[in-house]
């Protein structure tokens, strides 16, 4: 469970903000989506050595 605590006089806006920002860094939703359909094994490691090669090739550019 989420606990976002409040401190006395903070805006409700900046609450919810830190409550959306904690929740989109558990990654429930994500789970959720590639949950809705079943991918095969071969395909989710297809999609990591793709996102990894992307990655690497991000990180030769930069130095």
């Amino acid at each position: 469970m989420i606990v976002v605590p409040i401190k006395e006089g903070e805006n409700i806006e900046r609450a919810l903000k830190k409550f959306k920002r904690k929740f989109e860094k558990t990654g429930t939703m994500r789970e959720i989506r590639s949950r809705q359909a079943f991918t095969k094994p071969s395909v989710e490691r297809r999609e990591e050595v793709k996102k990894a090669a992307y990655i690497q090739k991000l990180q030769e550019d930069t130095e």
